[in-house]
C-alpha cells in the first residue's frame, strides 16, 4: 500500500520564510506532508493534526511519533476550523494545509467502498461515524436529485441516463455493493473508454456523502479569518470543481495575496512515479501584513 504525499517538495517550499509557530493541517492523512513540514520548521510549537478518518489518524500517529509533544490530534472535518480553534482557545494560526479528496489508503482498502474496482459495501464515508452512506443516496434519492448530484459533483454529462438506470435497477432490488453500481453505470452508458464509465459517478457520490465542497468553502474562509498576518494557506486539489472554489475564494478575498497566480502542478517525474498525482494542483496565499 503506497501513501506518497503529493507535491511534497512544493508544499514545503510554500511555507519557506514563514515562522510556523502554530500550524493547522486539515487533512493529516498518513502524515507525509506533516513530517516534511515539521522537519523544515523546528520552530513549530503546536501542530494541529486534523482528519475525519480515524484510520488516517492512527497511521499518522506512528509516522509522527518523534514530534508527539508538539502535535494535537483532532478527529473531525477541517471545515469546523472555528470550533476546533475556539475549543483550544487559539486566536490565530501561521499555516494551514489541506490535501483534498480521497487518499491512497482509502482507495486501497476495498471495504471502504471508494473504488469501483473492488467488491465492497457502498459506503464512501471518510468518517465512519457519519450517518449518510453512498448506499443510502443511491437507493433513496429521487431520480431528479440523483441526476443533479451526478451532474454537479461529477460533471457527468450522462447524469440523467445514469440516474434513470440506477432507479430502474433499485426497483428490482436494493443496490448494495460497488461492483453492482459500477455494472449498472457501465450498462447504462456503454463500454469503457479512456476512463472507467463509473469514475465520475463514484466521484460525485463520494463528494455528496462527505459534503466535500461545502467543507472546502467553509474551511477556507475560516482559515483566512484566523490566519495571522504573514501566514500562509496551501491547498492541493484534484479536480476542477475543487480548484474552481479555491481559485474563486482566493481571488475574492482582499485579506490575502496570491503567491501562485497559476496553480503549481507535479513534475513529469512525479507524475510518472505516482499516477494519482497527475491531476493535482497546488494554490498558495499569504495573509497581508
Amino acid at each position: 500500500m503506497s501513501h506518497r504525499p503529493v507535491l511534497l517538495h512544493e508544499v514545503v517550499k510554500s511555507f519557506e520564510g514563514v515562522c510556523c509557530t502554530l500550524f493547522f493541517d486539515g487533512t493529516i492523512g498518513a502524515g507525509g506532508h506533516a513530517k516534511a513540514l515539521l522537519e523544515a520548521h523546528p520552530e513549530v510549537e503546536r501542530y494541529l493534526a486534523c482528519d475525519r478518518d480515524v484510520d488516517a489518524l492512527r497511521l499518522a500517529q506512528k509516522e509522527l511519533a518523534p514530534w508527539s509533544k508538539k502535535i494535537e490530534w483532532i478527529h473531525g472535518p477541517y471545515g469546523e476550523l472555528r470550533a476546533h480553534l475556539e475549543e483550544r482557545k487559539i486566536k490565530g494560526i501561521d499555516g494551514f494545509l489541506i490535501d483534498i479528496g480521497v487518499s491512497s489508503m482509502q482507495l486501497d482498502v476495498g471495504e471502504r467502498g471508494f473504488s469501483f474496482l473492488k467488491e465492497a459495501p457502498l459506503d464512501m464515508r471518510m468518517d465512519r461515524e457519519s450517518e449518510v452512506t453512498a448506499e443510502e443516496i443511491v437507493n433513496k434519492t429521487r431520480e431528479e436529485e440523483l441526476a443533479r448530484i451526478l451532474f454537479e459533483y461529477g460533471e457527468e454529462r450522462r447524469s440523467r441516463k445514469i440516474a434513470k438506470a440506477i432507479v430502474e435497477a433499485r426497483r428490482k432490488r436494493k443496490i448494495k455493493t460497488t461492483l453492482e453500481l459500477a455494472k449498472i453505470v457501465e450498462q447504462a452508458v456503454g463500454g469503457r473508454g479512456r476512463i472507467h464509465p463509473a469514475t465520475l459517478t463514484f466521484q460525485a457520490l463520494r463528494i455528496a456523502v462527505n459534503d466535500e465542497l461545502g467543507q472546502l468553502e467553509k474551511g477556507l474562509k475560516e482559515a483566512i479569518h484566523f490566519l495571522n498576518p504573514g501566514g500562509r494557506i496551501a491547498v492541493i486539489t484534484f479536480h476542477s470543481l475543487e480548484d474552481r472554489i479555491v481559485k474563486q475564494i482566493f481571488r475574492e478575498e482582499s485579506q490575502v495575496e496570491r503567491m501562485t497566480k497559476k496553480p503549481i502542478v507535479p513534475s513529469l517525474q512525479e507524475m510518472k512515479e505516482n499516477r494519482r498525482a497527475r491531476s493535482a494542483k497546488l494554490r498558495v496565499v499569504e495573509k497581508k501584513r
